[in-house]
């Protein structure tokens, strides 16, 4: 049964999730917020849900970039290089983003008739990322359900989840992840030196996943 309306980037986490419920989700939302890397990782998003036949629409929040701190909206030179830690990526935190676009989400899926919106968050955003935790998708499935007609539910399944599990479901699934887009210096090919490509590169290999990502420090 479609019911949901899944946040989807284009990375790994979020096309394994599109895939692995592309049974229900009759939905999927990419949020274009001026980050560096937006420009590669939606067409990713369109591609796979042209190719599931599910409905993509991508949504522009402009208004981060002049409002909002963070070096994912500074340009490439600000991205932190080295590994995925709270100590390393915090500058790479937008504000609130998941609750805002959790929000138009909802909304979105109130006005269709759809009971769940999905987010792919898993336990290695959780040191770095405050809207990724277990205590915010709590707090945020409780609200949500107060503050609609319907009784809107946020779903989360990959929030205990490593990346490596992910990348292992991806595997299952047959996903190709050379058709996800990870670095957040969103250059011509993966930088491989940026936090989120060194994770990149750890998951695939962990899940004993052989890497052709195009890396440019290789």
């Amino acid at each position: 049964m479609k019911d949901s309306v899944l946040i989807a980037s284009g990375g790994m986490d979020s096309t394994t999730m599109l895939y692995d419920y592309k049974d229900r989700i009759a939905l999927a939302i990419s949020f274009d917020y001026g980050s560096n890397h937006n420009s590669r990782e939606i067409p990713f998003a369109r591609m796979h849900c042209e190719r599931l036949g599910i409905k993509h629409i991508v949504i522009s929040l402009a208004f981060f970039k002049e409002y909002f701190k963070s070096s994912l909206l500074e340009g490439a030179d600000a991205i932190p290089e080295g590994n995925y830690d709270d100590d390393n990526m915090v500058s790479t935190v937008v504000p609130f983003r998941n609750g805002i676009m959790l929000s138009i989400a909802a909304g979105i899926a109130e006005s269709n008739g759809l009971k769940y919106i999905m987010m792919a968050n898993h336990g290695g955003d959780h040191a770095i990322y405050p809207d990724c935790r277990s205590e915010f998708v709590d707090a945020f499935d409780k609200a949500v359900q107060a503050g609609t007609y319907i009784g809107v539910r946020l779903l989360t399944p990959y929030t205990k989840w490593t990346k490596t599990d992910i990348a292992r479901r991806g595997a299952e699934l047959g996903i190709d992840y050379d058709e996800t887009w990870s670095c957040y210096k969103g250059g011509d090919v993966h930088c491989g030196k940026c936090g989120t490509c060194t994770e990149r590169r750890e998951a695939l290999r962990e899940a004993g996943i052989q890497d052709s990502t195009e890396y440019a420090d290789s």
